[in-house]
């Protein structure tokens, strides 16, 4: 497979102090982890101080607490680092408009950009996994027989475990509809497409294969 086809894709989580940065929430958390040519080989995570005390709610739910930010960086220091890390790469997260809400506007404090393309594990995985009981993280991971530790809602582990349920859909690609190369293009266009047409757009997709 030429090298000049393949996309290192980036999956990332954010833990926040609420759910929209439009309401002046902030990250606190990042997690993600590199991967390229179908294996993980690199992963960065960073607690992040958002310059205010986090809610006891959050504490809860995430196991974050204001103790361990009052030591963290701030913000842009990580996700600066972030943003050497990520490159060009291509960009993955479970329900990612929430996660790229989040990266656009912390990224933007500290004037980077991560210009990679985007995609959706969750949106990819109501088109694979039609039968799953609903298609939160922990719920597909059970469902796709994913090694797991019960650890959810820390950035890394969320992060990691996406990546997992990325690799495995891309490989119940592969395996069922008999496409040897699986673009990032792809599971983009799949994220799109009517459930009801799934197997249709997968049947008459053609995997252009490189000259070699």
């Amino acid at each position: 497979m030429s090298p000049s086809l393949l996309k290192s894709v980036i999956v990332l989580d954010f833990e926040t102090t609420g759910l929209s940065p439009d309401d002046g929430d902030r990250a606190i958390e990042i997690g993600a982890v590199k991967i390229e040519q179908g294996a993980v080989v690199d992963q960065f995570q960073g607690l992040m101080n958002p310059g205010r005390r986090i809610s006891a709610f959050i504490e809860d739910y995430t196991g974050i607490t204001n103790t361990m930010l009052k030591t963290a960086p701030p913000c842009g220091e990580v996700m600066t680092a972030f943003a050497d890390f990520a490159g060009s790469a291509a960009l993955v997260a479970h329900n990612a408009s929430f996660d790229k809400c989040f990266l656009d506007a912390e990224l933007k404090r500290v004037k980077r950009k991560c210009r990679g393309e985007f995609a959706c594990s969750m949106l990819v995985a109501w088109r694979i996994y039609q039968q799953a009981d609903n298609h939160k993280l922990g719920t597909l991971v059970e469902y796709a027989n994913i090694p797991n530790d019960g650890i959810f809602h820390r950035a890394l582990a969320d992060a990691q475990m996406t990546a997992q349920l990325w690799l495995k859909m891309v490989g119940h690609i592969r395996n069922e509809h008999r496409i040897e190369y699986v673009p990032f293009s792809l599971m983009q266009k799949l994220s799109t497409t009517p459930k009801k047409s799934v197997k249709r757009f997968l049947r008459g997709y053609t995997s252009k294969q490189p000259v070699t």
